[in-house]
């Protein structure tokens, strides 16, 4: 069975786009990642239609609430049919242990994965919230609470990949955006490495935008990418 590393951010405004988008690309290639702007516009009937085209679909909401509501939210994704979804590592063990009970609702769970801190944040960001301590420490501490409350793995930068990889072990799945190709345009990211440098540093899989879906050719954009990290898939 593939195991496509790629996840496509489907940074689109609303059902239709997202669709004509997805035909033009390859289930056998990647997965899909629906976010918060997408996924408020479409609602789940995107999710599902995407579903049904073939595509393993990562519902990017990054819960973050009261346990009880989180519990019922990540119930409700996993009835979807997703493949991952995932919540905010800030929220804390007792909403993240919620969420994990939430998705047992189905035979075949979705990966359930924790934000720790967001890519577009450096040191100055976390700063100005009040936490004076260097990202990797902090990354490192929401990652072990998130494995600790019963989560497959994290959100991450590629940069923080070798130290997590290490300290969590080879069965976390490390999951990282901030990856632009040598070609591509950093954007606002600021935490950012190449698909063949997250891989070797120990992601899992890569969560890929504008690079794809803003390109010209985007199945040409994706083959590229693919092909670049061949040796680790």
């Amino acid at each position: 069975m593939k195991d496509p590393k790629i996840i496509v951010a489907l940074d689109f405004p609303g059902h239709d786009q997202a669709i004509e988008f997805a035909k033009k690309i390859s289930p056998d290639q990647c997965r899909l990642k629906v976010g918060k702007e997408l996924f408020t516009s479409a609602g789940p009937a995107l999710v599902e239609a995407l579903i049904d085209i073939g595509y393993d679909v990562f519902l990017d909401l990054k819960y973050h609430d009261i346990p009880s509501t989180v519990k019922k939210a990540a119930s409700a994704a996993a009835k979807l049919g997703v493949w991952m979804l995932n919540v905010h590592a800030l929220g804390g063990v007792t909403m993240m242990q919620a969420a994990r009970e939430g998705i047992e609702v189905v035979p075949r769970r979705p990966f359930l994965i924790a934000v720790t801190v967001l890519t577009s944040s450096g040191s100055t960001e976390l700063k100005a919230l009040g936490i004076d301590v260097p990202v990797l420490q902090m990354v490192t501490r929401l990652a072990r609470s998130a494995i600790d409350s019963g989560l497959d793995g994290v959100v991450c930068s590629a940069q923080e990949a070798v130290a997590l990889r290490t300290s969590l072990g080879d069965a976390v799945l490390l999951v990282t955006p901030g990856i632009r190709p040598e070609w591509a345009a950093a954007d606002d990211q600021k935490r950012i490495v190449t698909p063949q440098q997250a891989l070797a540093s120990g992601a899992s899989y890569l969560v890929i935008g504008r690079p794809i879906t803003q390109h010209q050719a985007p199945a040409q954009a994706l083959s590229l990418i693919s092909e670049s990290i061949s040796e680790y898939v």
